[in-house]
């Protein structure tokens, strides 16, 4: 197990160092978070003493679980799941940074407990950029009036924006979900608001990396490449879905 995960990653990292090569980027740019949905404390530590410094969750209730034997080592970790409020307090206890901040009751409440516990929150904004009714994120044309609402709450610091881009056999057909975000991030750049001149990029997954590299992801989140099909009772899990 030990060998297949440190392998996988060494394949990542090369998929990584030659899609930034293809289009002129540099790899120290892009990061590679951890998506471990599913997967075992014992598998994500392998690939966390291999180097790995990221990692995402997408339930509160695996933070929790796997918070015993993960909390003591230098990870950081991210929730990249859809966020409801009631469940706010506690994902807190756990991460530095929110992926799937795409509502304002969310944010709302975001900044209530943050308040509370007198700190501040790295915040990505999701973005359904593929238009898909089965995924979260808001829609492209609100994101600017979004980021200016929630650029009033100081303990949220705006970092970027995040997708799933478009999952499809056909290549030509993934690309415009993914160049979309890009688009609304250098919308975001004239609008001149102070602070948000160095918006990272969170999209890409195991399927489509080097694309997103390509349009310009900064992070790429990487769970089946790494870790195998993750199976839930008779289904392998599809990281298409966030929740």
């Amino acid at each position: 197990m030990k060998n297949e995960i440190i392998f996988n990653l060494l394949k990542v990292h090369q998929r990584i160092e030659n899609a930034c090569k293809t289009s002129g980027r540099n790899p120290a740019d892009v990061q590679l978070l951890l998506a471990t949905k599913t997967v075992p404390a014992d598998r994500i530590r392998i690939a966390i003493e291999a180097g790995e410094t990221l990692m995402g969750e997408n339930k509160m209730q695996e933070l929790r679980d796997k918070d015993s034997e993960l909390k003591h080592l230098p990870i950081e970790r991210h929730f990249i799941g859809h966020l409801q409020t009631n469940k706010v307090k506690d994902v807190l206890k756990y991460v530095s940074c929110i992926q799937s901040l795409d509502r304002l009751n969310l944010a709302e409440e975001l900044n209530k407990q943050l308040l509370n516990q007198n700190r501040k929150l790295d915040v990505f904004v999701q973005v359904n950029t593929s238009y898909e009714e089965s995924k979260f994120g808001l829609e492209p044309s609100t994101v600017l009036d979004f980021i200016k609402k929630i650029k009033s709450y100081e303990t949220l610091n705006i970092k970027g924006l995040m997708t799933i881009g478009l999952l499809d056999v056909e290549k030509e057909k993934m690309i415009p979900s993914l160049r979309l975000l890009r688009t609304i991030r250098d919308e975001i750049y004239k609008e001149g608001i102070e602070g948000l001149q160095d918006l990272k990029l969170s999209m890409g997954m195991s399927q489509d990396l080097e694309l997103a590299i390509a349009e310009g992801s900064n992070m790429v989140r990487i769970g089946t490449s790494i870790f195998g099909n993750r199976f839930l009772g008779k289904e392998i899990w599809n990281e298409n879905i966030t929740e």
